[in-house]
């Protein structure tokens, strides 16, 4: 499974944990940027990791900035993505199962890597349930 990875300069150092996590757990990371501290648009960040999910060139995506929110805004703007900002391991789970969720986003600031961690394998060991979630994902679409 390829997985692209983006942040913006709040979000490089756990980018870093984020990318090592995958690698070692037997996923692809594409580590989309930045690679410095130094400071960038996390919109633009965002928006690459979300095409690449949402064109196929990845499976899932994952991103961090701060909080965690403006990467979450931004990356939703993409048509056909659905990123869920997670605080914590639960949050990853109940996006996953509830809400199919394909991007991940988590705040660099506001965190710990063993909180990362364990978001990571709950996102990745929990797949969609489907059944009477499912009509509410399909309504999840741009409206206007």
């Amino acid at each position: 499974m390829k997985i692209a990875v983006g942040s913006d300069h709040a979000g490089v150092e756990f980018k870093k944990t984020v990318v090592s996590w995958l690698e070692a757990n037997g996923y692809e990371a594409n580590d989309m940027g930045p690679y410095t501290e130094e400071s960038v648009d996390y919109p633009d960040f965002a928006r690459k990791v979300a095409f690449a999910v949402a064109n196929g060139e990845c499976d899932q995506g994952i991103l961090l900035c701060g909080t965690g929110i403006g990467v979450s805004i931004s990356a939703n703007k993409v048509k056909g993505i659905r990123a869920a900002l997670a605080c914590n391991p639960e949050f990853a789970t109940l996006a996953r199962q509830h809400n199919n969720a394909n991007v991940l986003c988590l705040s660099a600031r506001f965190s710990d890597k063993a909180t990362i961690e364990e978001t990571l394998k709950n996102w990745f060991a929990t797949d969609f349930e489907g059944g009477r979630h499912e009509k509410r994902v399909n309504k999840i679409e741009p409206c206007c």
